[in-house]
C-alpha cells in the first residue's frame, strides 16, 4: 500500500476520533502538547547548564528557553486548553493582519484593490470571530481540526500525485 493512502487513512481516523470525541480529543492533545514541552524544557536546562562555561550567552537563553518551556507544559497539562489557545491566537493574529491589510487597501487608489481589500476585512473579521469561538470553547477547536484531518485525509487517500 502506498506511504500517502496509509497516511491519509490514519488522518481520517484521527480526523473521526476528534470529531465524535472533541472534549476527549482536546484534553488528549493538551497532554501531549504538555509534556513535549515539559520534555523540552527539561533537555533545554540541562543543555544550558552542561554549555555554561563554553557558550554564557547560549546557555543562558537555554536555560531561560526551558523554565518558559517548563512553566507552558505545567500550564498545558493542568490548567490551559492547548489547542483552543494556540487556534484561538493564531486566528487573532491573522485576523487582526488581515483587517489591517484591509483597511490599507480600502483607503488606496485602485478600484480592484478596493474590492479585494474589502473582501480580505470581512474574512479577517471573520477569523477573529472563530478566534472568540475556539478561545470560549474548545469543543470548537477539536472539531475544526477534525474535519480539517477528515478532510486531508480523504484528499491523500484519492488523490494521486
Amino acid at each position: 500500500m502506498d506511504f500517502k493512502k496509509i497516511i491519509g487513512i490514519l488522518f481520517v481516523i484521527v480526523g473521526l476520533i476528534f470529531i465524535i470525541s472533541p472534549m476527549f480529543s482536546s484534553e488528549m492533545a493538551s497532554v501531549i502538547v504538555g509534556l513535549s514541552l515539559l520534555f523540552f524544557g527539561i533537555a533545554s536546562i540541562i543543555n544550558g547548564i552542561s554549555s555554561q562555561y563554553t557558550m554564557p550567552i547560549f546557555s543562558t537563553a537555554n536555560i531561560i528557553i526551558g523554565v518558559i518551556s517548563l512553566i507552558f507544559g505545567v500550564l498545558f497539562i493542568f490548567f490551559i486548553d492547548a489547542l483552543s489557545f494556540l487556534l484561538g491566537l493564531q486566528f487573532y493574529i491573522i485576523g487582526f493582519i488581515m483587517v489591517v491589510f484591509g483597511i490599507l487597501g480600502i483607503i488606496s487608489e485602485s478600484k480592484l484593490s478596493k474590492m479585494s481589500s474589502l473582501l480580505i476585512l470581512i474574512i479577517g473579521i471573520m477569523a477573529i470571530a472563530l478566534a472568540v469561538c475556539t478561545t470560549a470553547q474548545p469543543v470548537y477547536a477539536a472539531i475544526l481540526i477534525g474535519v480539517c484531518l477528515l478532510i486531508e485525509g480523504i484528499r491523500f487517500f484519492i488523490i494521486d500525485d
